[in-house]
């Protein structure tokens, strides 16, 4: 795509952030719905970059909130998975559908909960997404999070109904007894072959400890990665106080 193509100059604004310059381009005759050269759409790459001026842009000039860029990446959910909250506020007030689904039956209230994201998860919960509609693997929401160790999406999936909490207590005390730092590696293992060197790092948050592992390639820079948080044991807390005690 050339430079002088009025389109690629709407992507380089907005990979800049620059609200001004997408204004006078759309009114310029840019297409809302424009795709770069790779075939990935203004509106999806604007929800991944976390650029909310441009999205409400975007969705103001006739975008279509639910349209999958490439046919396989929504951009609700490619916010969702980012934790850009105001993002996905945006899209939703659109009329993007809380439970839109995209490549690999993912929808944004699945990419919420792997990510740890709680405001997101509360933010499409509010919007109507299903808080029991199964993942790709056919795990429960609830279930999901538990794994996670997201205490907050725990919350947010209990004030909204979500079922299966059996399981999902049964997941947060397996949980409560695994090495988190050995479970990461052994799953990056498994996606990318085992002996690569690896770095762990703990980041603390209001709600507790989140371990990062990262896969690390021959010149010691990270290439693949995975996270969880560590607060499982609050989760066991929550789920017995919503079955109705200690005794759950």
């Amino acid at each position: 795509m050339s430079t002088d193509d009025p389109s690629a100059r709407l992507f380089s604004a907005l990979y800049e952030g620059d609200d001004d310059a997408v204004v006078r381009l759309l009114r310029a005759g840019v297409s809302v719905e424009a795709v770069d050269e790779d075939g990935q759409s203004a509106l999806y790459l604007a929800a991944v970059s976390d650029r909310p001026g441009i999205v409400r842009l975007l969705l103001a000039g006739g975008a279509e909130p639910d349209r999958l860029s490439l046919d396989t990446d929504a951009p609700l959910c490619g916010a969702a998975c980012g934790g850009h909250t105001e993002v996905v506020r945006a899209l939703l007030f659109a009329g993007a559908d809380p439970n839109t689904v995209e490549e690999f039956g993912l929808t944004a209230l699945t990419w919420a909960l792997l990510r740890g994201h709680t405001a997101v998860a509360e933010a499409l919960l509010g919007a109507g997404a299903d808080p029991d509609r199964p993942g790709p693997r056919g795990e429960p929401p609830l279930v999901a999070a538990a794994h996670r160790g997201s205490a907050g999406c725990v919350r947010a999936l209990l004030a909204h109904g979500a079922l299966a909490r059996a399981e999902a207590l049964a997941e947060a005390r397996r949980m409560l007894g695994v090495d988190i730092e050995a479970e990461l590696r052994d799953g990056l293992a498994r996606t990318h072959g085992p002996g690569h060197p690896s770095v762990t790092h703990r980041h603390r948050s209001p709600e507790g400890v989140t371990v990062e592992v990262q896969l690390l390639d021959t010149e010691g820079r990270p290439f693949a990665g995975n996270d969880l948080e560590s607060g499982h044991a609050e989760i066991i807390d929550l789920l017995v106080a919503s079955m109705g005690g200690p005794g759950s």
